[in-house]
């Protein structure tokens, strides 16, 4: 597939309505289906970037595995990304700065092709605004070893593979939930990051 061709239908598609929770839905876990938990006034804004690249004749996408900690989120696979700072002018932006913090890329490079559909994270209590980007040039990667365990480059057409799809029962602080995943690279792929994933292949299949 054609680099530049695939960006520009990207840029085209993302400028429509989008498929949003019906996409969604079909990586949701058992658990976020039947949480009561709501966005209210603590509820706080993030941001990842979704970042294509040409790499080796394919076009590649980083995810990033978190390291182990006392945290909601610890060992999981994810995008880059993470809080909104005051000092950020918009989501965007907190996407653009977060993906330089955690893997080293250079935003300058970064052009933006549009958004997703912000998606409610409850465990966590954060709105993230999923952002879309592209380099034209495989970037070198320099991650933060307090935020990033290991950055996974991902071929779209792994993604693109249905068979990668499956479900299982995961150990959540000693709570088992049934969640579909994205099997890549030996890492499963649940929660809001499957999520996105799922808009995300949606977006791509109606850019066709």
């Amino acid at each position: 597939m054609n680099f530049a061709s695939f960006t520009d239908a990207i840029r085209r598609r993302l400028q429509q309505p989008l498929p949003g929770e019906a996409a969604h839905q079909r990586m949701m876990a058992g658990a976020r289906m039947r949480t009561t938990i709501r966005p209210n006034e603590k509820t706080r804004r993030s941001a990842i970037l979704i970042l294509f690249y040409p790499y080796l004749g394919d076009i590649y996408l980083p995810l990033i595995l978190r390291p182990l900690y006392d945290g909601v989120h610890a060992g999981q696979m994810a995008f880059p990304g993470g809080r909104a700072e005051r000092t950020d002018e918009n989501l965007i932006r907190t996407a653009l700065r977060e993906a330089q913090e955690e893997i080293g890329i250079r935003v300058s490079d970064v052009q933006v092709l549009g958004e997703l559909t912000e998606l409610f994270i409850p465990p966590s209590n954060f709105f993230v605004q999923p952002v879309v980007g592209m380099m034209n040039y495989r970037p070198d990667f320099y991650p933060d070893p307090r935020e990033v365990e290991q950055v996974v480059e991902v071929p779209l057409d792994v993604l693109l593979d249905e068979t990668i799809v499956g479900d299982t029962q995961i150990d959540v602080r000693g709570t088992l939930i049934d969640a579909p995943f994205f099997q890549i690279q030996n890492h499963k792929v649940w929660g809001a990051t499957a999520m996105m994933i799922s808009e995300l292949l949606a977006v791509i299949d109606s850019a066709k």
